[in-house]
């Protein structure tokens, strides 16, 4: 594949997550690993890991726009923030000794949870 598709395809899936992130509040990684995986070439390890560092700037670009339209409660925010700095590192130093198998289904049984509860229970 040329280098130019690969670019495009790149900043589409990029922008495909931005738009999920958008909508949604997050969510655009879900889409990312298994492009990154499969379009990149990235082992899944590195497909996780990578989409990881697209999100972050995706998610607080989205942040800033819903702050600065009033949509963001910060202070209800806070003990969500809290906490998922505590779960991200250690789901961070855990990430290296997980097994891919069991990752890849984890992450499986993460998507069919929030389509399952975004159908029936929103």
């Amino acid at each position: 594949m040329s280098m130019e598709k690969n670019k495009l395809r790149s900043a589409v899936a990029g922008g495909a997550a931005g738009l999920i992130n958008g909508f949604f509040g997050g969510g655009g990684g879900m889409l990312l690993v298994p492009l990154l995986a499969r379009w990149r070439g990235l082992g899944d390890r590195r497909a996780f890991a990578t989409s990881v560092a697209v999100i972050l700037p995706l998610c607080a670009l989205s942040a800033g726009i819903y702050f600065l339209r009033g949509g963001l409660a910060l202070s209800a925010a806070l003990p969500y923030l809290l906490g998922g700095l505590a779960g991200g590192t250690l789901g961070g130093v855990l990430f290296k000794r997980l097994n891919m198998t069991w990752l890849r289904r984890g992450f499986a049984l993460l998507i069919l949870y929030a389509g399952v509860r975004a159908a029936f229970f929103s």
